[in-house]
């Protein structure tokens, strides 16, 4: 096999392999694509897993890799792993509740789940949706660029195809409904340009100031106007942990 290629910027998967150092035991890493994130964590002490809509890709000797679908059930047995790592995946399928539900099904009680989603809800993204309708990571799926994906990735048009844009309140909805809770929230990196946003972001968090602290709580207005949300790079991380 040749050496495996990260799908994902590699910003995420550092910011994985920081969050996950030190520790050990079986981790599952679906969607796993060609198996670069794989890597890092089995070099790093964990007992890897991987499952992949394609397996067909994978590219790291000395892993197991099975074919499963986010969607549906995956093929392993209820507690088989400490830690799960889920990067890039959900924004892909139809059904974040069904994969979110598997998650937990497969955790060991107080194991971890790492999630990453695009960030939707930064502030350059809001202003994108404010002019255009759409953000830079959920664009519409027009015939052209359908097309021009099946061009791309012929037979494995899901790899490219962003077609469930959730964020960081759906996510936690998902992630406390199923049993985990969040620990914490991380960027892939912080924008170059986020500086040139600062005077805006005061203007939206003193906006929401006006509400009422239990009106803020209900709404999570804190979380999503916090550096991490409204000043993070292209991806939110979460970090939960299964009670």
């Amino acid at each position: 096999m040749t050496e495996p290629v990260a799908l994902a910027h590699e910003a995420i998967h550092e910011t994985v392999e920081s969050i996950l150092a030190g520790g050990g035991g079986r981790l599952l890493d679906v969607p796993a694509g060609e198996g670069a994130l794989a890597q890092r964590l089995k070099r790093v002490g964990y007992d890897v897993s991987c499952c992949d809509l394609y397996p067909e890709i994978f590219q790291l000797d000395g892993v197991e890799i099975r074919s499963g679908n986010l969607d549906t059930r995956l093929p392993y047995e209820s507690g088989d792993f400490e830690t799960i790592v889920c990067v890039e995946g959900l924004e892909h399928i139809e059904n974040p509740a069904n994969a979110i539900a598997e998650f937990a099904r497969l955790t060991v009680a107080g194991g971890r789940l790492i999630v990453s989603v695009p960030n939707i809800m930064n502030i350059e993204e809001r202003l994108k949706w404010l002019f255009s309708g759409y953000t830079s990571h959920f664009k519409p799926l027009s015939r052209p660029a359908l097309d021009k994906i099946s061009r791309e990735f012929p037979g494995m048009e899901e790899i490219a195809l962003h077609v469930n844009p959730i964020g960081y309140s759906e996510v936690r909805f998902l992630l406390e409904k199923y049993g985990f809770e969040i620990v914490k929230i991380y960027r892939d990196k912080e924008k170059k340009n986020s500086w040139a946003f600062r005077p805006l972001g005061a203007i939206i968090r003193l906006v929401s100031r006006f509400s009422s602290a239990a009106k803020r709580a209900e709404r999570w207005s804190d979380e999503l106007n916090s550096d991490e949300v409204l000043f993070g790079g292209n991806t939110l991380i979460f970090e939960a942990r299964k009670i």
